[in-house]
């Protein structure tokens, strides 16, 4: 795993302080003007009432973590981290958010208007949603995955892992089963698209 880039933002003895302790951290500190990528932005509370970086937190969709004195609410940020504080607390926050955030983005997939949810294994839309099998969600990720129609032969070597040549109904009776599922619950009958060429979302 990378070390993740944080662009720090606060007081001059709060930012040189980070820089000195370089070594300790478990992720790169950079400075504001730092034209590298950032993943989070490590920021005092003080900074807000500036409105140009207020504006650079603000519009930022990095993660969010607030340093303070008092205890932040975290409607607007990801985390935040009390002072006074060690390094070993700022490291575990800083890592602990990214992993979070990088979990939940690779578990929720958003799919023709409807969200996947890997890991309670629903797919749903609106109010409405439905429970998933795990081989209906391999389905669907590899529908995703592919540019084009994905052919039978496909689906049984990627979901199920058997040869092109064996003869069996699985893919039919799985696909119809998920286009039944979608079709009662949603009212979408063109969820899943077939062709001579194979299946695609």
């Amino acid at each position: 795993m990378h070390k993740l880039n944080v662009l720090i933002l606060g007081s001059s003895s709060f930012i040189n302080t980070l820089n000195e302790l370089k070594t300790h951290l478990k992720f790169n500190p950079l400075s504001a003007g730092s034209k590298n990528y950032h993943d989070a932005i490590l920021f005092q509370d003080e900074v807000l009432k500036d409105k140009k970086q207020n504006n650079i937190i603000m519009n930022s969709s990095a993660i969010k973590i607030c340093v303070s004195k008092k205890k932040e609410k975290l409607s607007i940020y990801d985390s935040s981290v009390e002072l006074p504080s060690t390094l070993k607390e700022i490291n575990s926050v800083v890592e602990n958010i990214a992993a979070k955030k990088k979990f939940s983005k690779n578990s929720s997939i958003e799919i023709k208007g409807y969200l996947l949810d890997k890991n309670e294994k629903k797919l749903s839309k609106f109010q409405n949603h439905i429970i998933l099998t795990e081989k209906e969600i391999q389905l669907l990720e590899l529908f995703l995955k592919s540019r084009k129609p994905v052919t039978k032969n496909e689906i049984l070597s990627s979901v199920w892992k058997y040869v092109a040549e064996t003869d069996t109904h699985t893919v039919e009776t799985h696909i119809y089963r998920l286009r039944k599922k979608i079709s009662d619950k949603f009212m979408d009958e063109k969820f899943i698209i077939n062709n001579k060429n194979g299946y695609s979302l």
